[in-house]
């Protein structure tokens, strides 16, 4: 005798079964594919990107702090070109706690001779021929829109959010995390964000050596030889210009290698401490900066605030307080933009607009050419606001979900517990 579900049951069978459907059948192998799955724990599962894994074995380990590989000789060439660009300034503290940004050994000068910006902020280098860092946008009401330590694996919800507001950014990304989830990162571009150089293991980087701190850039960055292609070009196909140091940790040392490898220094003056996963402390930080902002305090230059996709809390966080930062500054744009970098990487084919532009409706990015990762083809076209086959709302709203998205998983868990001990 077969032994039949209630119907109640097989409603909520069928029901779970509907919330499951992401799960399956998921397209994991391009980064439009990847940017329709909106289960968080599918978008985190590990999966397998061929051009990555080919390539492992010429890349640090992840998380790990970065060295010259072994008979890298395109790397080594390259750092022992610099040499002389580089001051003579020791690294601070002693490892391995002050890669953790433990300096309580290490006596420094008061007078901040190396402009380290742990010590004092200084963002005016105090050695010759080296760019003061950029904290600060020229354009007047404007705040210079970006997020650190990406690209977060549960992304897709907020980049759907950031796009169903017609909103780009600009996106600090870390090597490791680049490597652990390149369809992530391909989705920056196809997007139209602007995507800059977080460093390979996000430490302190005046903790290290002059090799650790060079490679630590270089294995993130592209040097694409016959040796040697890089985890951005890998990736994105492209390589940025730019960097944000973790913590805003830099000197003078680490900008001048940084500046030998091609990048501009970018830090902030406003921090949201959203990476604190402290909501008091984190909307406190966000009102603080828009108070500044309707008290007059950028009607002559724009600001840039420190935010991340780190976790959820952030993204979250992010969303809640975007209808408030649009109120009050006249743009939102990223930080690239506000300086008018058409040219944000070294490869030709990829524009981005101008402020101009951009503040009068072009938020896109001119891609002539490859500029998403390895499999594409040679095309022109326009990056951002990838076209979906429902509308932007539709998709937006199925995206926005997972951003809160314990609440349901632990409702799906429920249903599907209840069916099978049917």
């Amino acid at each position: 005798m077969h032994r039949f579900a209630s119907p109640s049951a097989l409603l909520i069978l069928i029901g779970s079964l509907v919330f499951l459907s992401p799960a399956v059948a998921q397209d994991r192998t391009t980064e439009e594919g990847e940017a329709q799955i909106t289960d968080p724990n599918v978008e985190c599962a590990p999966y397998n990107y061929t051009p990555v894994s080919q390539a492992a074995s010429q890349f640090p380990l992840m998380w790990t702090l970065a060295t010259i590989l072994p008979n890298d000789t395109a790397a080594q060439n390259l750092y022992n070109s610099i040499q002389g660009q580089i001051p003579d300034i020791s690294p601070k503290g002693t490892q391995p706690a002050s890669l953790a940004g433990d300096f309580s050994d290490y006596s420094y000068p008061s007078d901040d001779p190396d402009c380290w910006w742990t010590f004092s902020s200084c963002d005016t280098p105090k050695t010759a021929g080296i760019p003061s860092d950029i904290t600060t946008v020229p354009e007047p009401d404007t705040l210079g829109y970006g997020f650190d330590d990406g690209p977060n694996c549960s992304h897709n919800a907020f980049y759907d959010f950031l796009q169903s507001k017609d909103q780009t950014a600009t996106m600090f990304y870390i090597g490791s995390n680049i490597m652990s989830y390149p369809l992530e990162a391909q989705r920056a571009i196809a997007d139209g964000h602007q995507v800059c150089v977080h460093t390979w293991s996000h430490q302190y980087m005046t903790a290290m050596t002059n090799e650790e701190a060079f490679a630590e850039l270089y294995y993130i960055l592209r040097r694409l030889t016959q040796f040697q292609m890089e985890m951005m070009k890998l990736v994105i196909g492209v390589t940025p210009t730019c960097w944000r140091p973790p913590y805003g940790d830099v000197d003078d040392r680490i900008r001048a290698i940084a500046r030998a490898l091609g990048l501009q220094t970018i830090v902030w003056q406003y921090d949201s401490s959203d990476w604190l996963g402290d909501p008091t402390t984190t909307n406190q930080n966000y009102q603080d900066l828009i108070n500044a902002a309707m008290n007059g305090t950028f009607n002559a230059v724009g600001t840039i605030i420190l935010t991340h996709e780190l976790t959820n809390f952030t993204m979250s966080e992010a969303i809640m307080w975007y209808g408030n930062l649009t109120s009050v500054f006249k743009h939102l744009v990223p930080v690239g933009v506000a300086l008018n970098i058409t040219k944000p990487y070294t490869e030709d084919g990829y524009t981005l607009p101008t402020f101009a532009q951009y503040v009068n409706g072009t938020h896109t990015a001119t891609i002539t050419g490859s500029a998403s990762g390895t499999n594409s083809s040679n095309s022109t076209s326009t990056a951002s606001h990838r076209p979906s086959s429902t509308s932007t709302e539709g998709r937006n709203s199925a995206h926005i979900l997972p951003i809160n998205s314990v609440g349901w998983l632990v409702v799906t868990a429920v249903l599907v517990g209840g069916a099978l001990s049917v």
